[in-house]
């Protein structure tokens, strides 16, 4: 197997982030309930996306780009840290967003006219148009670019949270279960996989904040990661869970979402946003209700980050 330190990437961020222990909602749940705060991976305003732009920069990097693409929705976190990253390195980041969701300069908007920049919007559902534009305008760039999938969701990004897992081994609690967003399967994919290399026994829970088949596209991107580790692992669906939580739809809040986030401000005085994060938290709420938890179990909820929506989605 390689190990993840032959992989080059930049530093980004601030590794390793805390876990800590949620008290009051421990409490109200009946269960152990800890936070690990990747809302504070230390480059724009935090976030699970982070840990992925430090492989994928650097493979850009690698590959003499000047110009970084990217997408997702409007207020797309990973769009909004692709520019920060390409900031912090001197490069150029170009977003191809949809034209989907809060596009006026609020939220992860305003963050990137501060920065400066170039922001396209294209009016479609499909990435295949999205990739398209990328090349278009890239070939009239004359200097060498890369593209960043939605979500930095490939097999390099998911590396990220296989070493995520590798932190939470050695961070000095044993965990049960792990419950991430699941918005593009990069993030969920990386915890099942680093769980197998890293945390035995512990059982992953992606909470699905989409439509998309990340039932398809989480083992997918398990396998294409565990062949770039050389990683002797079989692996798959029964590797992790999966629990429905879009709601009305993708960066539309929910009942349910809103409650998390006023549910998690009110007992703990943190913030998580209505688009990933309350969607997620009211799904590990709500499993806490039906009693998939025993009292001595410890659970962790990774908070993946999302403050700049906060700000700019209206919550129902």
């Amino acid at each position: 197997m390689n190990t993840l330190d032959r992989f080059d990437k930049v530093s980004l961020g601030i590794f390793p982030t805390p876990i800590r222990r949620l008290d009051n909602l421990s409490a109200l749940l009946r269960t152990n309930v800890y936070v690990k705060r990747d809302d504070l991976t230390g480059l724009g305003l935090g976030g699970n996306k982070v840990r992925k732009l430090e492989y994928l920069m650097a493979d850009a990097r690698r590959q003499g780009a000047e110009v970084v693409f990217t997408t997702g929705g409007a207020q797309s976190n990973h769009a909004m840290l692709t520019a920060a990253a390409a900031a912090r390195l001197g490069m150029k980041a170009i977003l191809v967003l949809k034209k989907r969701g809060v596009t006026a300069c609020v939220g992860n908007q305003l963050l990137e006219r501060l920065m400066g920049t170039q922001v396209v919007f294209v009016d479609t559902d499909d990435y295949a148009d999205i990739y398209a534009e990328m090349d278009r305008i890239g070939a009239g760039l004359g200097v060498p670019y890369y593209k960043i999938p939605c979500g930095g969701s490939n097999a390099l990004g998911c590396l990220g949270y296989v070493a995520c897992a590798r932190e939470i081994a050695g961070q000095g609690v044993r965990f049960d279960h792990i419950v991430c967003a699941e918005g593009s399967g990069g993030t969920l994919a990386g915890l099942a996989l680093g769980a197998k290399l890293f945390l035995p026994g512990a059982r992953i829970h992606g909470m699905m904040v989409d439509t998309d088949p990340f039932d398809e596209i989480t083992p997918r991107l398990m396998r294409e990661a565990a062949a770039l580790l050389e990683a002797d692992v079989t692996v798959g669906g029964a590797d992790f869970r999966l629990r429905d939580m879009c709601g009305p739809g993708y960066a539309i809040p929910s009942e349910a979402g809103n409650a998390a986030v006023s549910l998690m401000a009110a007992r703990e005085g943190l913030f998580l946003d209505p688009v990933y994060t309350g969607k997620a938290f009211a799904g590990l709420v709500a499993m806490a209700e039906e009693g998939a938890f025993a009292p001595s179990d410890n659970v962790l909820f990774i908070h993946t980050g999302g403050a700049g929506g906060l700000f700019a989605v209206a919550q129902a």
